[in-house]
């Protein structure tokens, strides 16, 4: 079982990401929580941020366990956009975990996160991690890792990126980066992966905003 196996299936036990994006949210904002799974991380907002907002969840399963929860949820597919959806700056912050690898057009989700939100929060494995490289260069096959669970023929992930892929992506389409963090599964971050985050990174959690002027 992999350590987000494992938070996942604990009531009171947060994500590594999750805990730290949480962090990064105002007291009584508004929020939109794509992907949202069972209402884990809306609820820990709702109990201790005082959030008002939404999930976004396609599983039926999920669905059903977030309204049991009282969360807020729609049954979206996220390849098909946001903005019919929601009005322009409808919420603070847009957030998405671990699933932007898994849509078919991150650019385009990107762009409509900021088009409902007017900040964006993502975390994603770092395909640019050490281990990674190593499995590629020396092994010659795609990296299974704690960040990278799934074999190649059964993982979700269709578009995966470094750290320097997604700065790459927000630069081009106009979006600053307010803050980053790169992290282990057990949400711990040292003095190598703050020097030399696309290298000892296995999770990336990233903070921005629309450039304007």
């Amino acid at each position: 079982m992999t350590y987000y196996q494992h938070a996942a299936r604990q009531p009171h036990i947060l994500r590594t990401d999750l805990a730290l994006l949480s962090e990064w949210i105002k007291p009584g904002s508004s929020v939109l929580d794509l992907g949202c799974g069972d209402g884990l991380l809306l609820a820990h907002l709702q109990r201790t941020r005082q959030v008002k907002g939404y999930g976004v969840e396609i599983d039926d399963q999920h669905i059903a366990t977030c309204l049991e929860q009282g969360i807020n949820v729609l049954q979206v597919d996220l390849n098909d956009g946001l903005s019919d959806f929601f009005e322009e700056n409808r919420f603070d912050y847009v957030i998405m975990s671990q699933a932007l690898q898994a849509i078919h057009r991150p650019d385009l989700l990107l762009e409509d996160m900021l088009h409902i939100g007017r900040e964006g929060i993502v975390s994603f494995p770092n395909f640019g991690h050490w281990i990674s490289r190593i499995q590629l260069f020396f092994a010659g096959h795609m990296p299974h890792t704690r960040a990278l669970p799934h074999n190649w023929y059964n993982s979700p992930n269709i578009h995966l990126c470094t750290l320097k892929d997604f700065e790459n992506l927000c630069s081009g389409l106009g979006i600053e980066v307010l803050q980053s963090i790169a992290l282990d599964p057990q949400h711990q971050s040292t003095a190598g992966m703050r020097w030399l985050p696309n290298l000892f990174g296995e999770v990336a959690v990233y903070h921005f905003k629309r450039k304007y002027g």
